[in-house]
């Protein structure tokens, strides 16, 4: 798949396409960035300790499996989203999988998520093997519930004391949609 999709934001081109081994550094830095930026992620400033070399592999590692994707968006070479998705390891549960999403605060409100998880669905609709898509956010994150929501995606249930961040357990509301 070499599908690529351009966005406006602010006035700035933004290209969404798919991660390539080269884009390992990028982000890197990206991802040390927004940790710092949401404590709706599952990793908070300081907790992403992948290396390079651990980050070109699990790109190429996903590049490999039919059921995985990891896609990103950047302005001028620059990483300001990204979306991966994982798909099960056996056949019993290689038609579903979870993804996690981020955007740099910055660009919250622009459609970059929207359009990252509109390239997951179509990508997932194209793969012939996924006919599931699952996530989890915190039970508190009602942009992202109603981001989900307004793309198809439904309430399954809730994951008590699922995070727990600076000595605060969090519930987490697991959503999914079925891919025909």
């Amino acid at each position: 798949m070499n599908e690529l999709r351009e966005i406006t934001a602010k006035g700035e081109k933004i290209i969404i396409r798919q991660t390539k081994k080269s884009d390992a550094k990028a982000l890197i830095v990206y991802l040390n960035m927004i940790g710092g930026e949401s404590d709706f992620l599952t990793f908070g400033p300081g907790q992403f300790h992948m290396t390079v070399e651990q980050e070109e592999e699990f790109i190429e590692n996903t590049l490999k499996k039919n059921n995985a994707l990891s896609i990103l968006a950047e302005i001028n070479g620059r990483v300001v989203g990204n979306l991966n998705f994982i798909g099960g390891p056996r056949e019993r549960t290689a038609h579903t999988g979870e993804f996690g999403i981020s955007v740099l605060k910055e660009y919250w409100g622009n459609g970059i998520g929207e359009e990252l998880i509109r390239f997951l669905i179509d990508w997932s609709k194209n793969s012939g093997v996924i006919k599931k898509i699952n996530l989890r956010t915190r039970i508190d994150n009602t942009r992202g519930i109603n981001l989900y929501k307004k793309l198809g995606f439904t309430e399954e249930g809730v994951i008590k004391r699922d995070l727990l961040i600076n000595s605060e357990f969090y519930d987490s509301l697991a959503m999914g949609m079925l891919i025909n």
